[in-house]
């Protein structure tokens, strides 16, 4: 098992010739967010752009467009028809895959929330989806009954899930998830055919074909609600930009340890926010490359 570093994090990131434009530094497609979540899409819409995507699109129910709008002026967004508790409506699914083939990434699950109407279009996305997927937080929790839909995907898929996450997956408990943390990502990886982040202190990322990562950045002030969301943002944003699968997920771990570790530096454990990770991806960028 390898450890995450900064020669790693290099490998991932874009090169950026002098004659770029958007449309040459990929683009990533975000289905997230539901009624009281708008924070989710937003946190993970920011952070994939400060990853330096060329095209941000956020598809959300209409009712948070709003909210979304109004943080991040730099998405194109797609507000959709939703259901009467404000989740995304399942009737949007074709739309959806219309624009995920349009994408260069996807990135599917922050604040999704989980009903009927999720879990019908989480498991649309996933067997029907040709451009490479982050599927996180509730649209993990979408398909826990039915895990092996995962080898029904159609391109590369990265999973993020915490332990509590990974132990629905499994039918088994954080307790045990957590007892033997390398060995339960390895064997899932390998298993469902994708890469799998389990999140945590010391993250273990490991591919299908054996290759496997920790993670040592990082610290206690990250535990709270909204970090992952950071990272599916980042994750999603390398892989759009054309990192391989595993290079994406080890490498967005690397750099959102860093990202935490700078904001505690700056804010302590305690007070730091997600969203002050966030605001410290340029400097870890100007610090890392």
């Amino acid at each position: 098992m390898k450890e995450t570093d900064r020669l790693l994090f290099n490998k991932a990131v874009f090169n950026r010739p002098d004659d770029s434009n958007k449309g040459t530094l990929g683009s990533l497609l975000c289905i997230c967010g539901s009624y009281g979540m708008a924070g989710a899409a937003i946190m993970a819409g920011k952070a994939a752009l400060r990853c330096g995507i060329g095209l941000l699109k956020i598809a959300v129910p209409k009712s948070i467009y709003p909210v979304c709008a109004t943080n991040i002026l730099e998405s194109v967004y797609y507000p959709l028809e939703e259901t009467s508790n404000g989740v995304i409506s399942s009737k949007n699914t074709d739309f959806l895959l219309e624009m995920c083939e349009k994408s260069s990434a996807v990135v599917i699950g922050c604040g999704l929330s989980v009903c009927d109407d999720t879990k019908n279009l989480v498991q649309s996305v996933i067997t029907n989806c040709e451009k490479p997927l982050v599927i996180d937080a509730d649209a993990l929790n979408c398909i826990c009954n039915k895990p092996e839909i995962l080898k029904n995907l159609k391109a590369p898929a990265i999973i993020t899930p915490h332990p509590g996450e990974m132990a629905r997956l499994l039918h088994s408990t954080p307790k045990t998830v957590n007892s033997n943390r390398e060995n339960t990502a390895i064997n899932f990886a390998k298993k469902f055919g994708v890469v799998t982040v389990l999140k945590g202190a010391g993250t273990i990322i490991a591919s299908p074909d054996g290759e496997v990562y920790i993670n040592h950045t990082g610290n206690s002030g990250m535990a709270t609600g909204g970090s992952g969301d950071v990272l599916s943002g980042i994750i999603g944003s390398l892989l759009a930009q054309g990192a391989s699968p595993i290079n994406a997920a080890a490498a967005g771990v690397f750099l959102h340890g860093t990202i935490g570790d700078l904001a505690a530096e700056k804010l302590g454990k305690i007070s730091m926010l997600p969203t002050d990770m966030i605001d410290m991806i340029p400097t870890a960028y100007l610090k890392l490359i």
